[in-house]
């Protein structure tokens, strides 16, 4: 199944690259991610689609050098980290802290939905930011992309805000959460990428 290209895949499909999604509570908010996923995937690399082995190649990220973690372990990490976050803050603040769980576990599975429309291949196979993604980044074209499938606003907040594009604005709980583990993972990419070059 991984090896082809396909047209479709629901939410089993999506569950084996993001075992997370099973943790959305609200089974159409559910569907929804996975909707996105699946027109990320089938529509992304240059309009060629992806297949799940070419996604799981895909480096975390095109900006730390050569670290040994893929962009699917990545999101799988910040997904993970944004549950165990939210354990904490929620025994630690007396005052209670508000976590919307669902939107915060979407958030994290979406904020890089955008990113298999910005990279394409070049003719030798290597993965580069295509001409879409150099003309429009991540955040935005995920944002698009989860409002096309109906994904809440609260949800579009934490894609829309998780990286820089978001220092203007006041984030969500739920977007400083996300925007913070996602940075935990990439200043230590950069860090490893760095000390690897140095070698």
């Amino acid at each position: 199944m991984t090896t082809t290209k396909r047209t479709s895949y629901g939410v089993k499909e999506i569950a084996e690259l993001f075992p997370t999604l099973m943790k959305i509570n609200d089974k159409s908010l559910r569907e929804k991610v996975a909707a996105v996923w699946n027109e990320a995937i089938t529509t992304g690399c240059g309009s060629k689609g992806w297949t799940f082995d070419e996604l799981r190649a895909v480096k975390f990220t095109l900006l730390a050098g050569d670290i040994d973690m893929t962009f699917v372990e990545h999101l799988n990490s910040c997904a993970r980290q944004c549950i165990a976050i939210a354990d904490v803050l929620e025994s630690s603040f007396r005052c209670g802290i508000p976590i919307q769980r669902d939107y915060l576990v979407a958030g994290a599975l979406l904020a890089d939905v955008g990113k298999p429309l910005e990279y394409d291949k070049d003719a030798s196979g290597k993965v580069i930011q295509g001409k879409f993604g150099q003309q429009v980044r991540h955040p935005f074209s995920g944002v698009a992309l989860a409002y096309k499938h109906g994904i809440p606003g609260e949800v579009l907040h934490i894609i829309a805000t998780h990286s820089h594009e978001g220092d203007k604005v006041e984030r969500s709980v739920e977007s400083i959460i996300f925007h913070h583990a996602d940075f935990v993972d990439f200043d230590i990419a950069k860090l490893l990428g760095k000390r690897a070059a140095k070698k």
